[in-house]
């Protein structure tokens, strides 16, 4: 097993933007791909965004243990990451970087121990949080709504993480996890 970093948020947190920031400024880092059982939103691709599965094939590839974890996230719609994902990764040296919901985030921890580092990326916010996901403009009020719930119920897990970042201002939560990622892969090295 090699290293990895895992970042957890409600939705419209920032997380994507400073996973997506962090890696652009520390080297010897890959995102691994989710699979998800859901349609591709926007401009989405699959093998890039996310590996868009059907949910059959989500199931049968979660019966044969091909994930090295996975949760049903929303009713009927399923994120996981595949053990290919971690082996490919892994095989080239680099350290994985996790974007994953609450419970995976806590469940990888677990597997991964202290050859991972945990981050949950907490909004200022639920009203701030509710703007953030109205721009963005890609989900229905049903949807946003579902998410504003949700939200509320994964700020509970934040003291399971190693760490927690508030994200009130990008450039300094940036700065803050990029230090943190430093840290820990200098410690881990030694």
């Amino acid at each position: 097993m090699g290293k990895a970093i895992i970042f957890s948020a409600p939705s419209g947190s920032g997380k994507s933007t400073i996973v997506s920031a962090v890696m652009q400024e520390i080297a010897g880092l890959e995102f691994s791909i989710s699979a998800t059982s859901r349609a591709p939103r926007g401009t989405e691709v699959n093998g890039k965004d996310y590996y868009f599965l059907a949910q059959e094939e989500f199931n049968r590839k979660a019966t044969n243990n091909e994930f090295f974890e996975w949760e049903e996230v929303y009713a009927g719609t399923s994120y996981g990451t595949l053990n290919s994902e971690l082996k490919r990764i892994w095989d080239k040296g680099n350290a994985v970087i996790f974007d994953v919901d609450v419970k995976g985030g806590v469940n990888i921890k677990e597997k991964l121990k202290e050859d991972a580092m945990s981050i949950f990326i907490k909004v200022p916010s639920i009203e701030i949080l509710r703007q953030r996901l109205i721009s963005r403009n890609t989900d229905s009020e049903e949807s946003i709504a579902k998410r504003i719930d949700k939200a509320a119920y994964e700020m509970t897990f934040a003291d399971k993480f190693d760490m927690i970042i508030i994200n009130d201002d990008l450039q300094t939560a940036v700065k803050e996890t990029k230090a943190a990622i430093i840290d820990f892969l200098k410690k881990i090295s030694t």
